[in-house]
Order: C-alpha cells, then structure tokens, then sequence
C-alpha cells in the first residue's frame, strides 16, 4: 500500500507521508506568533520522537532512495526534468541536504505551506539541571546515550505526574542546540518535510529531541484568515481535509497519537482561544506587548485534532439585553433531565454489564460546576441547581461497573475522567460561548440558553463527558459547515443562529439544538473514540447524526410518543436528501468503506494515502452522516432504542482513548446481542449491504415507505392540500385578481401635473418682476 511516487495533488487521494512504523512523535512543544495583518504565524516547534520497536532493516526498503527521489519531484515529473521540476514546485531544501545519502534514516513529517528556516538536535545533556530531574541507573548512564535513557524515563512518567512531566517538557525545549551548532539537513516537497543526521541509519540513532523554525503562508490551506461578523481580523483553523500540517509539520495518520503544549502570542487586544484543557490565563510580553496564552493536553490524540482560534470576539453572558426576554418568550425548562426510566422487561446498562450479586449504590455529593457565567450551579436558582438522586445513583452504577466488568480503561496511560467519581457526576461541563458583537444577542438567545440543557442531556445518554470544559466560538461567515467539534471548543456557523425570528424562535431553536447536540456527540464519537482510518467517516458523523435525535429529545423532554414521531420525520426528511444524493453522485463516493478488506492498513513504513479525500464533490456530500445514521437506526431497530443506547455506553466505556475500525463496533455489537444470529444477521452482511458497496440498502426502501404514512407526515400532507383546494377555489386558473383600489387614468395625472406647473412658473416670474421694480 506504499503511495505511489507520481501521486497526483490535482486528484482525489490526500498523501499520509510521515514514517510513523519507524519513529512517532510522542509530544510537541509549539510556541506560535500571530501576525494578523501581515496574515502568518512564526513559529518554533520542539518534537520528542520515540522510536519504534519494529523499526530496522525494513526503514530503507523503500522509505530511503526510491521513496526520496519520488518526494523530491513535483508529483508526475520524469526524473531526467527533476531539477527544472525543484525550480517551478513548492520545494526547499538545505544546503546540507547534499552531503546526506539515502543510506540515512529519514524522519518524514507531513507538511506543506510552510517556509522551514532551520531544523536542529536539541542536547539537554549539555544542561545538567534538566538531567538531574529524573534519576538514572548507572547502567543508562554508561550506555553512551544518556539522552535516550532520559527521554524513556520521561515518556513512561505514570499519569499522576503529567505536571512535572509537562515541566520537564518545558524545560527540554528550551535546552540548546548540539555542540556542534549545526543545523540537521532538511528537504520540503509538496506533501512532506524530510530531516536526516549525516551517519545516523536507523530510528533508534536519530536525535529524541529536535527543534524546526518556521513560518506559514498567507496561502496556507490550514488556516483561514479573514474578517469576522464585525469587520475584524481574525484566523482559525480550517480542519479537514488536509488538517494542520499547514500550520505545523506533524505526524498526520490518525495512529500518532500525541500530547501537546502551547504557547500562543497575538495582539493584546485578541481573544486566543485553543483545545486545551484548561481556560487559559492570558498575561502580557513587557517587550512586544502581546497577550500570551498557555495551553496543554493531557490525553494522547491526533494532531489534526489541534485547534486554535485568534480574534476580536467577545464572551457572550448570561446577563439580559434590553427587550431580550420579550423577544425570546418564555426559556425552555432544562430542569428534571434525569435520564427515563427504561420500561419494565427491559434491559439497562447495569443490567448487561454488571455483575450478579455486586451492589454499586453510593450516596454521591455533587461537586460545585461552573456555567458559561461563572455561577457557582450548586448555590445559584439554575434549572441545574441539583442533580436527582436518581441521576446520581446512575453516575455511581455506571462508574462501579466500569470498574467491575473488564471494560475499563485499556488505553495508554494519562488522567482519563473515565476513572474519576467526580466527573461521572458531572453532568454540566464548565462552558464559555464567544461570538462577535453584533451576534452576541443572538448567541445568547440560543447558544446560552440552549447549551447547559444539551450538555446535561448527552450526559444523560453517553455518560461521563470525555473532556473537562467547552468553548463554543461563533467563526465568520463563509464557514464551510453548520460546526466542527474538536477538543473542549466547538466552531458554530452563524447560520444556526439565524435560523428563525422572533415570532419563529421555536423552530430556530430547534435547528440551533440540533447542531449543538450533533457537535456535543463528537466528543464521545469522533474524539475521545476516532476512526484508525479516515476513510471511514462513518464512525464519526454517522454516529453523531443519530445521536443528535436522541439528545436533542432528551433535551426537549419529548414522551416515548414523541420521540418517535419526531424520529421517523427526521428519518424520511433525511431519507429524501440521501435518494437525491444517490442519483447525483460517482458511485465510488457513496461507499463508506471505500478500501474494503484493506481498510486500516498502511505501507511498512506507516505512510498510505485517504482516498478521495481531496475531491471537491465529497465536501458537498453527505452519505457518511447519512448513509451511516441509517445504518445505526437499522441496528437499533433489530434490538430495541433504549437497548442500543445502553450497548453505545459500553462501546464508549470499553474504547475510549482508541482509534476503531467498523469491524470492532460491529463485532461487539454482534457479541453482544447473539441473537442476532438467528436473524441471520452477520458482519459479512453488514458489510455487503451497507458498507462496501454504493446505492441504498434493501430495508432502506422498504422503512421509507412505512415513514411516509407516518401520522406527523400525513398530518404535513392534508394542510398542504387544504391550501391547495383553497387557491384554486378562490383564485381559479386564468382568473384574473380583483383590483383593491380605482384604476388610475396616467393621461389625466400627466395633464394635472402639467397645469400645475405652468401656474408654478407663472406664479414665480410674477414674483421675480415684482421684486425687480421693487429695488429700482
């Protein structure tokens, strides 16, 4: 699966390069300069690499000549053209590039839009207090490489010493360069940026610690940079499709899982906001006058999940606006969102995972939570003052049995709130919403108001909130979706927003709770649970899309009745949208699994290719959210909602912190309902019906027609009728409409007008020749 050297940047499929089978960056240390009118950022990145067990002899199989000499071409060149190609291509090279070999190992980062000034080896043996930090064998220290005995003994640090761990992070990148002070040789082509040590062939010999200084493009697809609602410079990161390696070089495949820390400088006047963990504190730099923010991350994940958000926006408050309440009628009740008992007969969470004969009832005590406002909810006469006790009973039944099943926490080691009473209790999230100032109105309205009901509602339904807190940012206009989630902060259109009027505020709360709870859900699907291939999307929105209805209807405290009737709507309007996208689309887009049997896999190096990802007609489609929500409204049909749900809360608990495929849902999914077999219902089936090939499924069209006939629909159907018969009745075909007022005569208008101002000028030269004889 090696990507093939002629790769295409014009056609569908988007180039993973980095080498991550050989080397993995296990943390990054960025410390970026924000320049909104000059549109760039100047940047320095520190990168802690880590070896790869399986890294050896394979490192040069094809990652060393035959993999460089197709890099360092414009993609499709002929190699007797490569020095005219280097000239006119997006490519820079060091000049001590030369002087390297392709016998050397080279770590291959992903990048492009990036002007790379230097690259060098970081010696913190030269530093002894940095040394003297962790304790070392003397065995390490007589090894001859005391750097990379440090580094192990950083990386494998537990969990509860990520703070000294960050520090030392800290320290590290601010270490000097290597003695020699020369910088490591360098080349950046379109996709990659490659580094090599002259004399260093294998990974297990490359520097651990290295610093790029660099600096990105105003043309830089990472980063958008315009104006916002208020005529405002700003940036933010645009996302998919080829994520941050415009903004930092990185290991991009989803399975270089890493930690991060930040610090970001921008105007003093700015709001910087990041996916870190905690609230920044901004302080002020003496010498340039710049706001510094400091952000970080505990818990190991992709670096396309790095998010970052500079401009002049505001905090939206809880405070109300003159006229406010009037305009928004009467606020929706949030309180009593204590999850529905599940009906007599039926199975619960606990019911399926916990053990016989182990009681998991505690008394719990909520811990104070902080809303958008800063109010303490504990003391304050919010909906959200106190949790029931039934809620609290649920948190501590689903906390023990986590602990008691075998479903607990098998990812890497870092502070996970999967194992933190507190935080199973926590059914509000500390949360800020940001907007421009002429929108703060309305995201108060909406946002504010809406934003504690959704939180506690997926709460309700997933269980423990993956990430501590959320900022929610309304981005400019132009925004190339309805929102994008990312650790703790969420990107909202301004659509969402604009959705109803006041004397429409309900429907346009419903299209702004929807979205919101669609963003809330990727924190449990899309986040803290990714997808080991980006070609199956599905595992993201898919599940998003689904969960939005039930969140949503959790939120609106709809009755059994209810939930249904909105379901099938929701499933019929989105059935429409999916046939109509079927019929106007390439078949091998509407594939959710599009490389099949090899889907997951990668080349020996690690590097491998997203198919299709940069095809402008994907952007506009939708067959991963729907197709994939259809695909779990067919699953949960087979056993029941309120049985899925609970199964979905175990998947969560067992893979948190992992990168899945479709088979390991679907295999648990199979495991855990056995049943299913008598249905004949098996995972080649699933696949063959919905995931491997294009058009609709069987069941599709035969539910389609069972939602048409649905009483929400034909209640829809007899008023667009109604008004139907009575246009025709009181208008007819070819009548023509009475006439409200008198038919105007313009000739008589035209004569009128024209009497009148020959009396006009008559009266005037009366006038002048009466004043003339006046002052002789």
């Amino acid at each position: 699966m090696e990507p093939p050297g002629n790769l295409d940047p014009d056609k569908d499929d988007l180039p993973l390069r980095a080498n991550t089978n050989h080397i993995l960056v296990k943390h990054y240390v960025l410390d970026l300069t924000v320049h909104l009118h000059s549109r760039l950022i100047s940047s320095s990145i520190v990168l802690f690499l880590e070896p790869q067990p399986e890294a050896g002899e394979a490192e040069h199989s094809l990652d060393g000549a035959s993999f460089q000499e197709a890099d360092t071409m414009e993609f499709g060149a002929k190699v007797e053209d490569k020095e005219k190609t280097c000239e006119s291509a997006d490519v820079q090279t060091s000049h001590l590039w030369q002087t390297t070999s392709s016998s050397d190992f080279t770590l291959v980062l992903d990048c492009c839009d990036l002007d790379v000034s230097k690259v060098e080896e970081v010696d913190i043996t030269s530093t002894p207090d940095i040394m003297g930090l962790l304790p070392q064998s003397a065995s390490e220290i007589l090894s001859g490489n005391p750097q990379s005995a440090f580094m192990e003994n950083l990386f494998s640090m537990p969990s509860s010493q990520w703070q000294m761990k960050h520090q030392i992070f800290s320290l590290c990148s601010r270490a000097p360069c290597a003695e020699d002070g020369s910088s490591l040789p360098f080349h950046r082509d379109l996709w990659s940026l490659q580094v090599r040590k002259r004399r260093v062939e294998s990974a297990h010999q490359f520097p651990r610690i290295i610093r790029i200084h660099y600096q990105t493009k105003p043309s830089g697809s990472s980063l958008r940079w315009t104006k916002d609602q208020d005529n405002k410079l700003c940036v933010y990161t645009a996302g998919s499709p080829i994520n941050n390696r415009a903004l930092f070089p990185c290991q991009e495949p989803p399975v270089a899982m890493s930690t991060w820390q930040a610090t970001v400088r921008a105007p003093s006047e700015c709001v910087v906001l990041m996916s870190g963990e905690e609230q920044a504190v901004p302080t002020k730099d003496g010498d340039t006058h710049f706001l510094v923010c400091n952000y970080y991350v505990t818990m190991p994940m992709p670096a396309s999940t790095f998010t970052l958000a500079v401009g002049h926006w505001h905090r939206v408050t809880a405070e109300t606006f003159p006229a406010l309440e009037t305009e928004v009628g009467e606020k929706p009740d949030c309180g009593n969102m204590a999850k529905p008992r599940p009906e007599r007969g039926k199975p619960t969470e606990s019911r399926l995972v916990s053990r016989p004969g182990k009681s998991s009832r505690k008394t719990v005590k909520d811990s104070p939570l902080q809303t958008g406002s800063g109010e303490d909810i504990t003391s304050s006469s919010s909906a959200f003052s106190h949790s029931s006790l039934e809620d609290e009973e649920l948190s501590v039944t689903d906390y023990s049995a986590m602990l008691d099943d075998g479903t607990s926490c098998s990812h890497s080691d870092y502070p996970c709130r999967f194992t933190e009473l507190s935080a199973w209790s926590q059914r509000v999230i500390p949360h800020r919403v940001f907007s421009p100032v002429c929108l703060l109105q309305k995201a108060q309205m909406s946002i504010l108001k809406l934003l504690p009901c959704c939180l506690a509602a997926a709460h309700a339904v997933l269980g423990v909130h993956p990430f501590p807190r959320l900022d929610v940012l309304i981005v400019p206009a132009g925004f190339s979706s309805l929102g994008m989630a990312s650790p703790h902060i969420v990107f909202l259109s301004q659509s969402v927003l604009d959705a109803g009027s006041p004397s429409s505020a309900e429907s346009s709360l419903s299209l702004c709770g929807s979205r919101i709870c669609h963003e809330i859900a990727h924190s449990w699907f899309g986040l803290v649970i990714g997808a080991r291939d980006w070609t199956e999307e599905w595992i993201s929105e898919g599940f998003a899309t689904c969960l939005e209805d039930t969140i949503w209807a959790q939120t609106q405290k709809f009755s059994s009745q209810e939930r249904s009737e909105q379901f099938d709507l929701k499933a019929l309007l989105r059935w429409r949208r999916l046939s109509d996208e079927m019929q106007n689309s390439k078949k091998e887009l509407q594939i959710l699994r599009p490389n099949m049997e090899k889907t997951g896999q990668v080349s020996e190096s690690g590097s491998s290719t997203v198919k299709h990802a940069l095809n402008p007609e994907k952007t506009f489609m939708q067959v991963h959210y729907l197709k994939g929500y259809f695909l779990l409204r067919f699953l949960a049909s087979e056993v029941g909602e309120q049985e899925f749900i609970d199964f979905l809360r175990m998947f969560v608990r067992k893979y948190h912190g992992h990168l899945v495929l479709s088979q390991d849902f679907l295999q648990m999914f199979l495991t855990t309902f056995s049943h299913m077999s008598r249905k004949s219902l098996t995972l080649a089936d699933i696949y063959t019906d919905w995931l491997d090939r294009p058009g609709i499924p069987e069941w599709l069209h035969e539910r389609s027609a069972v939602w048409s006939h649905t009483r929400l629909v034909e209640e829809v159907r007899e008023e667009v009728i109604k008004w139907i018969l009575f246009s025709r009745t009181h208008q007819g075909k070819g009548r023509k409409r009475k006439r409200l007022k008198p038919k105007t005569n313009f000739k008589e208008v035209s004569r009128f007008v024209r009497s009148r101002r020959n009396k006009t000028d008559s009266l005037r030269f009366s006038r002048k020749s009466a004043g003339f004889r006046k002052n002789c």
